[in-house]
């Protein structure tokens, strides 16, 4: 009978420690709320398309991210890639090109900022609202992969060279987005693992999508990839006012 009794006791005991310690754990747990604030300053460069000063005929947008070898410097490091270094060699585009400056070397694009400064340009240009399109190289093409998660909504089509990719959110892009992959099977910098694995999985979810794979080609897609003969006509085919 006694050990019977003993049986019963330990665990009313150990009960009883535990929801002491669950009370004392409580006590320290308290909830709270903080408004906070992120400021950044994004320096751009602002693209017009021929035609734009002429009428009142709205055109579409390009959103440019730049990749880490831009970032921290001055505005102008701009000019060395992708469509910025295209303007300066006398190419004109469709349609108008948003290239926002990632100021900090070391930090990852602000995908809030650059939202609020394409909200900002929007609004204060004839930009048709279903003919916003995106890409970005690099770290640039990373920050694009999460934008188009974060704003589903917004872009018509999406251009990504050489960028990670956020494989377990692929299903909130939006499944009426085109979206169009570059990027060098030799990067070492960015693996080419990562967009060949986004690519799979876009397409097993029905997404309209191509991966153009260079064979050999390191991290420096981008030169590329921007010249690749049609490219900026389809963005510029591209609308959501057609979905």
């Amino acid at each position: 009978m006694h050990v019977l009794s003993y049986c019963r006791t330990v665990p009313a005991c150990l009960l009883a420690v535990l929801l002491f310690q669950g009370c004392s754990a409580q006590s320290r747990l308290v909830s709270g709320s903080q408004r906070t604030e992120v400021r950044d300053t994004l320096h751009y460069y602002l693209y017009y398309p021929p035609g734009y000063d002429q009428g009142n005929d709205e055109f579409g947008l390009l959103l440019f991210l730049h990749g880490g070898g831009e970032a921290g410097k001055d505005l102008e490091a701009l000019r060395e890639a992708g469509p910025p270094k295209m303007l300066l060699e006398g190419n004109d585009f469709p349609f108008l090109i948003l290239a926002p400056h990632n100021s900090h070397e070391k930090q990852w694009w602000n995908v809030r900022a650059v939202k609020q400064l394409l909200d900002a340009v929007l609004a204060e240009n004839r930009v048709d609202p279903g003919r916003i399109y995106l890409t970005g190289l690099s770290r640039g093409g990373s920050a694009s992969w999460e934008m188009a998660v974060h704003y589903p909504d917004v872009f018509a089509a999406l251009v990504v060279v050489c960028g990670m990719a956020p494989l377990p959110y692929a299903s909130w892009i939006d499944p009426d987005m085109p979206i169009r992959i570059f990027h060098g099977t030799a990067d070492e910098v960015i693996p080419f693992s990562e967009s060949e694995q986004m690519a799979n999985r876009l397409k097993k979810l029905g997404y309209d999508v191509e991966l153009t794979a260079y064979e050999g080609v390191g991290h420096n897609s981008w030169d590329r990839a921007y010249r690749t003969e049609g490219l900026f006509e389809w963005i510029a085919a591209q609308s959501r006012n057609s979905h």
